[in-house]
C-alpha cells in the first residue's frame, strides 16, 4: 500500500552516485525510507547495496546527488554527533571487543546523547534497559561479549544501534552467519521496530524469501542501478529476478503464509532422487 501521513519520509536519497577512486559503482539512485516501513535492498553481488547504505550515513560521501533526513535536513550538513542521533547503521563484520560486558557494549550506543565528559544523558539507563529487553539480550547483560555465540552477539550489536534512539535504522546483511532460529528472531525484531515503534528501516538482504516476508518495499539493484523499485509483489517477479540474477527464477506464493517465495532453477533442478532414502 502507498505511504500514509503516518509513514512520513525519514530519509530521502535523490540522484545518488558513488565512486571508488574513479570507478562509479552506484549510478543516480533515488530511494526513500518511510517511518514504520521496511525497505529491502536486494541484488547480485557487487550491485552497490552496501555502498548505498554507506552513502546514506556519509561513510562514503556521494559524488553527486544528495541525502536528506526529515524536513529536508541534508546529511552532509550535520555534525557527526547530530547525524548519530538521527540514523544508525548495523554494518557487517563488527569485531567483539574483549573484556567488556553486553551492557557496556549497548551503552556505547548512547555516546551521541552524552555531554563532552560523558554526562548529561538522563534517559540513558532506561533506554539501554529497554533495548536490551526488546532484543532479548537483557539476561546476558553481565556476560562478556567475547563469550557469546554469533547470534547472541548480533543481537547485542543491534541493541547498541537501537540505544542511539534514532528514527532511521540501516542494516547491512544482518542475518549473515546466523543459524535459522537467530535469522527468524532478528527479522521479527526488525519488523516489530517498524510496526510498533515507527522506525524507518533500510536493510540489505541476499535471501529473497526473507525480503518478501519482511519488507514493505523492495529496491532491486543491478550493476549499481535501480532495476526495479516498489511494493514486494511488483519487484519480486520472475522476469525481474531472472534478468537481475541471470538465472531462471520461479516465483509463487506460499499457501500457508501468503508471502511470495522464489526458487532459482539450477542445471540439476529436475534431478530425480532414486534408491534407498537412508
Amino acid at each position: 500500500m502507498p505511504p500514509t501521513a503516518a509513514h512520513r519520509v525519514e530519509l530521502d536519497a535523490s540522484g545518488v552516485s558513488v565512486a571508488y577512486q574513479r570507478t562509479r559503482v552506484v549510478h543516480d539512485v533515488s530511494v526513500q525510507l518511510h517511518a514504520g516501513r521496511v525497505t529491502a535492498l536486494i541484488g547480485p553481488n557487487g550491485s552497490g547495496k552496501s555502498t548505498l547504505l554507506r552513502a546514506f550515513t556519509r561513510l562514503h560521501p556521494p559524488e553527486s546527488g544528495h541525502v536528506t533526513l526529515r524536513d529536508a535536513e541534508p546529511v552532509s550538513a550535520l555534525s557527526p554527533r547530530n547525524l548519530a542521533r538521527r540514523l544508525t547503521l548495523l554494518s557487517q563484520n563488527r569485531q567483539a571487543p574483549g573484556g567488556v560486558t553486553v551492557r557496556e557494549v549497548v551503552e556505547y550506543g548512547r555516546h551521541p546523547h552524552r555531554g563532552r565528559w560523558g554526562g548529561g544523558d538522563a534517559d540513558g539507563a532506561a533506554v539501554v534497559d529497554r533495548v536490551m529487553t526488546l532484543t532479548g539480550v537483557a539476561p546476558l547483560a553481565e556476560r562478556a561479549v567475547d563469550t557469546l555465540s554469533g547470534g547472541q552477539l548480533q543481537r547485542v550489536w543491534l541493541a547498541s544501534c537501537l540505544a542511539q534512539d534514532t528514527r532511521v535504522l540501516l542494516l547491512d546483511e544482518p542475518t549473515t552467519f546466523l543459524d535459522l532460529r537467530y535469522q527468524v528472531e532478528l527479522l521479527d525484531i526488525v519488523r516489530d521496530l517498524a510496526d510498533d515503534h515507527g522506525i524507518a528501516v533500510g536493510v540489505v538482504l541476499h535471501d529473497l524469501d526473507q525480503a518478501a516476508a519482511l519488507a514493505d518495499e523492495v529496491v532491486l539493484l543491478v550493476a549499481g542501478r535501480v532495476h526495479a523499485y516498489g511494493p514486494v509483489d511488483e519487484v519480486l517477479t520472475a522476469d525481474h529476478l531472472t534478468t537481475a540474477y541471470e538465472i531462471p527464477v520461479d516465483v509463487d506464493r506460499d499457501p500457508h503464509t501468503g508471502h511470495l517465495r522464489t526458487r532459482a532453477r539450477a542445471r540439476h533442478h529436475h534431478r530425480t532422487l532414486t534408491g534407498d532414502p537412508r
